[in-house]
């Protein structure tokens, strides 16, 4: 029954929702890289890789500009409101494309696409420990991230059979289709998803001070700034994974497309499987042992890989997944665990920013290591993300006492004089009341 508990956070109906409104939304998007690709070689030809490349870059640039004033905007206004009108936004803009005729004009578009996810993505986030309850928030944060390594499995070859019959522009309208529907299930929910405004932080007045906030925190917080570090370990092999697997699958063991799909389906394979055993045990171990597991698990799966044929490598490139996922799901949860409800918007896109621009270090390495060094690419990238754990095992790592603390909510009382706290105006102490708080676990 483990297996099955990340499915129990899908109880909550406000969570639930959601979770089917992101799972349509994810649906539509892999619709749309499928068809960018084809629209890509359709325009470009055998430079479709650049157009790619530089669509890509540009993803991942307006996240790492733009999601820590979505984070700040998520802790001041309603996040429904946020997320549907993100959703209807986007919608238009996919809308455009299958009548694109120009490679610039899929800049632009793609572009303006990402600036609206990049609001999206972390307040989906910062919505899921909002709507959850103390126990159900770390499946639940689960149970997304195994649907969306999933969906990065099934569903390229979903969308291959759905252009052969409807033709590649074509899938694009498919994706607007889910970006509505999607946002009429969020916007049919029965509640606001706000933050209680009289819990904000005296940094509301200013966004820059919000901004540098939710970064602050990031950073100061041990654990969380450890299992960050353990994100830039894990993009570094993850990179050489995206970047490298084509050239090594096609030009050294001189196998074809079909074989390449395979060995990357077993990543996100990988992933998936992660994603729900992390839902199912993630209080067996403390987060940042999964984030060090995790470091290690996929930089430790790279040494050999210079040296495999396509079965050993789809078994590392599995295991990797494992790493890949560990590692993500510990810095998300760490998150929720011990930053306050109120300010978690702000966090979320500072985390979203940050671990982008690991991505964005990381790719031009692989791409470095993969020109210069052909032969040892895969040997040469564990080798220097086991040097980075290293570092930063020594240097990062929290002491048991700075890490043992957790944010949460519950009725209390002060009949024994401790937990003391600031009250609300008119507030009768005496009575049992409850606010957001820091607790700390001393295991026994």
């Amino acid at each position: 029954m483990n297996t099955l508990q990340p499915f129990q956070s899908l109880r909550n109906p406000v969570f639930a929702r959601l979770y089917t409104a992101q799972t349509t939304s994810l649906l539509g998007d892999t619709l749309t890289w499928v068809g960018l690709a084809l629209l890509a070689f359709e325009l470009a030809g055998k430079h479709s890789g650049i157009v790619l490349s530089i669509t890509l870059t540009l993803r991942v640039t307006t996240f790492v500009l733009l999601s820590p004033l979505a984070g700040v905007i998520a802790d001041r206004f309603d996040r429904k409101r946020i997320m549907v009108l993100t959703h209807l936004v986007r919608m238009l803009i996919v809308g455009f494309l299958p009548i694109v005729t120009q490679v610039w004009q899929i800049y632009v578009l793609i572009f303006t696409l990402n600036v609206f996810n990049a609001f999206f993505t972390p307040t989906y986030q910062a919505t899921i420990p909002l709507v959850t309850r103390q126990d159900d928030y770390p499946q639940a944060i689960a149970l997304s991230s195994a649907t969306y390594q999933l969906l990065g499995v099934l569903g390229p070859s979903l969308a291959g059979s759905l252009a052969v019959f409807i033709g590649a522009r074509q899938l694009f309208f498919l994706d607007a289709l889910s970006f509505l529907v999607a946002a009429v299930m969020i916007f049919t929910l029965p509640t606001q998803l706000r933050v209680d405004q009289s819990q904000q932080t005296k940094t509301t007045g200013k966004i820059w001070q919000d901004i540098k906030d939710g970064t602050t925190r990031l950073f100061t917080n041990l654990p969380i700034r450890y299992a960050l570090a353990m994100q830039l370990v894990a993009s570094v092999a993850g990179a050489q994974i995206l970047v490298n697997t084509v050239g090594y699958i096609q030009g050294t063991l001189k196998l074809g497309n079909q074989e390449y799909g395979w060995v990357m389906a077993a990543f996100g394979i990988g992933a998936t499987l992660s994603s729900i055993a992390f839902g199912a045990f993630n209080q067996r171990l403390e987060r940042t042992s999964f984030a060090v597991m995790g470091a290690t698990i996929i930089t430790t799966a790279m040494l050999p890989a210079n040296y495999a044929s396509l079965a050993p490598l789809m078994i590392l490139w599995s295991i990797a997944g494992v790493g890949q996922t560990l590692v993500n799901l510990s810095t998300q949860t760490l998150i929720a665990d011990q930053i306050p409800v109120m300010v978690q918007g702000r966090v979320y896109g500072a985390h979203f920013a940050w671990s982008h621009l690991w991505w964005v270090i990381s790719y031009p390495l692989a791409g470095w290591l993969g020109s210069h060094f052909p032969q040892y690419e895969f040997l040469s990238g564990g080798c220097i993300g086991l040097l980075l754990l290293v570092v930063i095992q020594l240097t990062l790592v929290p002491r048991q006492q700075e890490h043992e603390s957790f944010w949460h909510e519950h009725e209390h009382t002060h009949n024994y004089g401790d937990h003391d706290h600031t009250h609300e105006v008119g507030m009768v102490v005496s009575e049992p009341h409850s606010h957001a708080h820091q607790h700390q676990r001393i295991d026994c």
